[in-house]
């Protein structure tokens, strides 16, 4: 039997993948990967496991311990032909389903990934618990679903909350994820784990996810900020959200079926950011200007609109999907989290200057390697 995990080329979830591989060596992995190829599979699993594997271990576990599937979210039946979906639905577990469409501005490709990707896993789902039973489902979501809230301390209890405004079609869709969850599968132990905004890696300075990055160095290096410097960013590096979907799916019995993946009430201020960044030597010496702020949103509407050889309207559309999330001085309870870890996530102070020198020294890329000539692909389910 095994686990099948979706979103295992995506950022996090090829560190859940090195995790489970990793750290439970009972354990196999169905993997599905959008691919037209064995050898297009095996290529786009290295280039998002080489971050956390040397080659020839990533081998050595992949094809030891991962059945793949050539399939895509947004095809009917996952894109998989029927005798690979009979084998899927007989071999599998439990389900870790971690990919998704995190384009915050097209409501098309999170409708298309989101919606219409999760309905089809929870159909594959329905057909392995009709067969045999699941252990359990988890469902990576995102604190967004929480929706429009300003300086509050949210608890996992007060998360949804039908009437709020939603942030963005990512927040909307994956907040229905979770409904259709709960909804089709009530028989299934269900789990619901949902990161704030991941940024990074505590242990090191390299990152292959550059999105919130490039917001990030983007602001530090802007002297005037227009925002409230007591305004609390709820950030957390990507080691330990995936720290904790490992534990707490690879869990006989979670304490709960909801986690906030986040800092929590620890989450640092703009002011303890910025004061960080200085200490370690950042040469941009800032200035909070509050009153700014509506003139900075009405500056970043335009700049979206400038012809795009300018090179501003790529950047001014990045600020403004992520602005909701760096105004709205919310952050999310994750006591439950660090109960269950025994530890606390490492504070953005601790990691911020490293991680903004190696996306500024390397324009936003990670020097992959490419697929070592010689080496062959096997098959694949």
């Amino acid at each position: 039997m095994a686990i099948f995990l979706t979103g295992a080329t995506g950022y996090i979830g090829s560190y859940v993948a090195a995790g489970i591989l990793e750290q439970h060596p009972q354990e196999r992995l169905a993997l599905l990967v959008r691919a037209k190829s064995p050898a297009e599979a095996e290529e786009r699993l290295w280039k998002s496991m080489q971050l956390h594997l040397p080659f020839e271990r990533f081998i050595e576990l992949l094809r030891s311990r991962c059945d793949l599937y050539l399939g895509d979210l947004t095809f009917p039946e996952l894109g998989l032909e029927p005798a690979a979906r009979d084998k899927l639905v007989r071999g599998m577990d439990s389900v870790l389903h971690c990919a998704a469409s995190l384009n915050r501005k097209s409501s098309k490709a999170c409708f298309n990934v989101n919606l219409r990707g999760t309905l089809s896993v929870i159909k594959l789902a329905r057909d392995a618990q009709d067969h045999h039973g699941l252990r359990r489902f988890t469902d990576i979501s995102t604190v967004a679903v929480a929706g429009e809230r300003k300086d509050e301390v949210v608890t996992e209890a007060q998360t949804i909350d039908w009437d709020k405004s939603d942030y963005d079609p990512y927040a909307r869709t994956k907040k229905f994820c979770e409904h259709m969850l709960h909804e089709l599968l009530p028989e299934v132990p269900g789990l619901v784990l949902r990161p704030s905004i991941v940024l990074g890696d505590s242990r090191f300075p390299e990152t292959t996810q550059f999105d919130m990055v490039r917001a990030f160095v983007m602001l530090a290096k802007m002297p005037l900020l227009p925002f409230n410097p007591d305004w609390r960013l709820d950030i957390v590096p990507v080691d330990y959200v995936s720290k904790a979907i490992v534990h707490l799916h690879m869990k006989d019995r979670p304490r709960h079926d909801a986690y906030s993946l986040s800092s929590g009430t620890a989450s640092l201020t703009y002011r303890e950011v910025v004061q960080a960044m200085e200490r370690a030597g950042h040469p941009t010496r800032h200035r909070f200007v509050p009153g700014l702020n509506g003139a900075f949103n009405r500056i970043v509407e335009t700049a979206m609109n400038t012809p795009r050889g300018w090179g501003i309207s790529g950047a001014a559309s990045l600020l403004k999907v992520f602005l909701p999330y760096l105004t709205f001085n919310t952050v999310f309870d994750n006591r439950r989290v660090v109960d269950e870890l025994g530890e606390a996530p490492v504070t953005f102070d601790r990691y911020a200057y490293g991680l903004y020198n190696f996306a500024d020294s390397t324009n936003f890329t990670y020097p992959y390697k490419p697929w070592p000539a010689g080496a062959h692909v096997r098959q694949v389910a």
